[in-house]
């Protein structure tokens, strides 16, 4: 098995924030999912949309994944895409990441020690579990993790033997760290499309 290969995309979340299922979120016209996927075949062959509307994806041509554990969050998307995963490791990204930094993914792919079971990055003391690998050797962890009980992302990697990257060095890629950037809300939404005029006049 490669050791890269596949991106996994998120898109199974409920959007209550936004008020609208944000895997259909369109920029300038043009649907996110699309912009995001174009940027993730210059570094990946393989990408797989983890989504609880698969019927929406018909005449999709990359994969078509949901969730194997229902209702458990973002955990149980980055399981779905592992478990089918055609490398050892998968970058994971949620579909409502606008400003994926291709540099700082192959930053990423560069120093990660194949022994480790991934690698995120680590502001202050929040590690942050999207523009990361997961090893698919993570699946049982995850699948014990979920099965006791436990939901939360940030604290199941906390617990894993990954590598992090530190602040200091992905503000060389990122000074505002926007890379991290979701857009969860209607204010959230209205911002970036006030950046994004503001960067086209």
């Amino acid at each position: 098995m490669k050791k890269f290969g596949t991106a996994i995309i998120l898109a199974g979340g409920k959007s209550f924030r936004m008020g609208f299922d944000k895997q259909f979120l369109q920029i300038s016209e043009k649907r996110l999912m699309e912009d995001i996927i174009s940027h993730l075949e210059t570094e990946f062959e393989d990408i797989v949309v983890v989504t609880n509307k698969p019927e929406e994806y018909q005449n999709f041509s990359y994969r078509i994944t949901s969730d194997i554990y229902k209702d458990v969050g973002p955990l149980g998307g980055v399981h779905a895409g592992l478990s089918i995963s055609n490398s050892k490791f998968a970058f994971v990204v949620a579909c409502d990441m606008p400003k994926l930094n291709m540099d700082y993914i192959r930053y990423m792919k560069n120093i990660l020690d194949e022994d480790k079971l991934g690698i995120a990055t680590r502001i202050g003391e929040y590690i942050e579990p999207f523009s990361a690998f997961y090893s698919i050797e993570m699946i049982g962890y995850i699948e014990r993790y979920i099965d006791s009980g436990q939901r939360s992302i940030t604290k199941f990697l906390g617990q894993m033997d990954i590598d992090l990257v530190e602040e200091k060095t992905v503000k060389e890629y990122s000074p505002n760290l926007d890379i991290f950037l979701n857009l969860n809300t209607k204010e959230d939404l209205d911002n970036y499309m006030a950046y994004i005029d503001n960067k086209y006049k």
